[in-house]
């Protein structure tokens, strides 16, 4: 098909909305726990909701897409996230919040199973790998700047020295004493900003996918799960998600249960420079994937992570402060290598393995709320040892992977 630029950019920007949208909660969590009286374990039932929907929607929405077309899935998808975050954003408690999350997440999972096809259909297939990057920096880009959005809304509101259009209009709809709620007003318009911005877009016809690329019948699925290697890798995917989010959702806890640090802006700068530096880690990560063999740099990458985790849990105040992010940084690498070698190692059924391996994702759910259960039991920072079980797992896949395709490294000094 004839590459389509527009369409390029408008995945561009439903990264970006993706993003700000899911990677908001770690900021937050204080504020929760405070506010609703929250044990940590029922503080984790919220990422919880939101992750678990991966593991629920990911493999059906790969077969809406093949009934009906990404366009009307995408729609769908900002509709329901639209209906989650107003029914919060109206009526703010608890419970309201659990089925909030679970139904943005619901509409999460089916952007992230429909737009990755539909860039390399409008991008090309050659341009595929530049644009996933681009794709994830855009992706970055919205996951450092929520916990800025928070943090500026929630000293803000309510403020005489400062006042706008937003803050005006939030002011006027948003609790005195809950004024974190108001990012969930921010994320119902923007949810239905993409709806219409989607509805009113122009989407090519659906071209006819390779049949390897496909999402394929349940008959295909069956025969994919009797096969260790995907079990072993969607465990992978399992695993990274949950090591990303059982770090990034307990930073802001962390450092003020044990440092002191306010959550309303230390707390929301570390978690965006989580982010951050998870983001610019991606550079180097590609630039050593040029020259070393992805399984020897997912375990540079891990020894890595493992040794910032301790130092932020183990060194002071300002050691955490510099380590969280760290961990971000030796993280950027993992998502994308895990992928590859995942989809390397099997000859066949790609796209369903896909649908597989992106309800992973669900660790994302799991892994914070054992974090969580651990930490009311003996406190955060021992709960917060689950995540060398999680690393390690990560670790030992640079190990045990054998892929039927290695990456292309550049070879240095070798004659013709």
């Amino acid at each position: 098909m004839k590459r389509n630029y527009f369409l390029v950019v408008l995945i561009m920007i439903v990264f970006f909305v993706i993003s700000f949208l899911t990677n908001i909660i770690g900021p937050l969590v204080p504020e929760i726990i405070e506010d609703f009286n929250l044990s940590l374990t029922m503080v984790a039932l919220l990422p919880f909701a939101f992750f678990i929907a991966y593991g629920v929607m990911s493999i059906p929405s790969g077969l809406l897409i093949e009934k009906y077309s990404d366009k009307i899935v995408i729609v769908a998808a900002f509709l329901v996230s639209f209906i989650g975050a107003l029914f919060f954003a109206l009526f703010p408690n608890y419970l309201v919040a659990i089925i909030s999350l679970f139904l943005i997440g619901t509409g999460m999972a089916m952007l992230q199973v429909a737009i990755n096809p539909l860039l390399r259909e409008a991008g090309g297939e050659e341009h595929f790998a530049f644009n996933s990057v681009l794709g994830q920096l855009f992706f970055g880009a919205a996951s450092f700047l929520s916990p800025l959005a928070y943090s500026y809304l929630v000293l803000n509101l309510g403020s005489a020295e400062t006042s706008n259009f937003l803050l005006t209009s939030l002011e006027a709809v948003v609790p005195p004493e809950l004024p974190w709620v108001s990012l969930y007003w921010l994320f119902a318009v923007l949810s239905l900003i993409m709806v219409v911005v989607i509805a009113v877009s122009p989407f090519p016809k659906v071209v006819e996918r390779k049949e390897d690329e496909k999402v394929g019948a349940w008959e295909t699925h069956k025969e994919l799960i009797k096969n260790p290697m995907v079990w072993l890798f969607f465990l992978g995917i399992f695993a990274y998600v949950g090591s990303e989010q059982g770090v990034a959702n307990w930073i802001s806890e962390f450092l003020s249960t044990y440092h002191g640090y306010d959550p309303q802006t230390t707390g929301a700068s570390t978690v965006s420079w989580f982010w951050g530096m998870l983001t610019a880690g991606t550079f180097l990560g590609l630039l050593l994937l040029k020259v070393m063999d992805s399984r020897n740099v997912l375990v540079v990458f891990t020894i890595g992570a493992i040794i910032s985790l301790s130092a932020a849990l183990f060194g002071s105040g300002e050691v955490a402060l510099l380590a969280f992010p760290a961990v971000g940084f030796f993280a950027a690498v993992m998502w994308s290598v895990i992928i590859s070698l995942a989809l390397n190692s099997v000859a066949e059924h790609h796209g369903t393995f896909s649908g597989i391996l992106v309800s992973g994702i669900v660790g994302g759910a799991v892994v914070p709320l054992i974090v969580g259960s651990l930490g009311d039991a003996f406190g955060l920072r021992t709960g917060m040892f689950f995540l060398y079980i999680t690393f390690g797992y990560i670790l030992s896949i640079g190990f045990w992977a054998k892929p039927l395709v290695s990456n292309k490294t550049i070879e240095f000094g070798k004659g013709e």
